[in-house]
């Protein structure tokens, strides 16, 4: 569900920002008063709710934080039918007592549960996966807390709105709502992924085992998902990375040597790298490790 802050005028709202968001089951639209302004509650179709969690690649093994959860209906959604684990927000106390009652009803309060909260000051450290509904300039005020805060290969997922052109989605997925499912009218819907990049922003000692036996120092600048780098050493210097992707953990880049490429995959554990190297020139491939200077 959506929350929208806003002044009424009569029939007519302007629409300042939101404050929270999860998904809708029960009312079709309730309103609360807080100091923040009217909170308008608006539903968000069970098929969305859906394609989050398929998204996300939610499971058992997972633990969901919904921040602005509303209703609860993506943690409950999580909890009873995949058995994953986790909580929501949210500053509206009805809602946040509506969704544990019905985490009991349904039999998995021990998996879900709820709490009054601003979502600037949940705890999400213990996340895998992170679900929102927010509009841009929140969005754009969490990215931050998000960026910072989870640990690298949690997945956060998105209903409509993204975090901007400086942190742009690993997937995304559009498609026409179901007439039956269309309760805000909107036509079409999209969801969107993002995989926390490790953190590697620096200088690396980079050595590629035989048969190429070579040692290079490399250096990273990093924004989000997004890598620039250079090489320096066997017989490079400031030679650019290219081809160069994260995605949580994993790595991809590839550096010129000889009039060919050193093309790279690997796996990054804190101030650790390691993975295989395709060797310019055709000469096969060998294990490479970097290590954070």
């Amino acid at each position: 569900m959506d929350y929208l802050e806003g002044k009424s005028m009569g029939m007519e709202a302007r629409w300042l920002t939101i404050l929270g968001v999860s998904v809708a089951l029960f009312a079709p639209v309730a309103v609360a008063q807080t100091g923040r302004g009217d909170v308008v509650y608006v539903p968000t179709p069970q098929v969305v709710v859906d394609e989050m969690l398929r998204m996300g690649k939610v499971g058992p093994s997972d633990f969901v934080v919904d921040l602005g959860s509303g209703d609860g209906i993506i943690v409950l959604t999580a909890a009873q039918r995949l058995k994953a684990r986790g909580f929501g927000v949210d500053i509206d106390p009805d809602l946040v007592r509506q969704s544990n009652a019905e985490a009991k009803k349904r039999g998995v309060a021990d998996r879900a549960s709820f709490y009054v909260m601003d979502v600037f000051k949940a705890d999400i450290s213990k996340a895998n996966v992170v679900t929102l509904y927010l509009l841009p300039g929140m969005m754009a005020d969490l990215r931050g807390k998000i960026f910072n805060e989870l640990r690298p290969g949690t997945r956060v997922v998105s209903h409509d709105y993204t975090f901007g052109d400086e942190w742009r989605a690993d997937e995304s997925y559009t498609w026409d709502v179901p007439e039956k499912e269309k309760v805000t009218g909107v036509p079409r819907a999209t969801v969107y992924l993002w995989v926390i990049p490790s953190k590697i922003a620096g200088r690396w000692q980079l050595r590629l085992a035989a048969p190429a036996d070579e040692r290079y120092e490399l250096t990273v600048k990093q924004n989000y998902q997004n890598l620039e780098g250079t090489v320096a050493g066997g017989g490079a210097k400031g030679v650019r990375l290219t081809q160069s992707n994260l995605r949580g953990e994993d790595i991809t880049f590839a550096f010129p040597s000889g009039g060919d490429r050193h093309r790279f995959k690997g796996h990054i554990s804190g101030n650790n790298m390691e993975g295989t190297v395709e060797l310019a020139g055709g000469r096969g491939t060998a294990k490479w490790t970097a290590s954070r200077l």
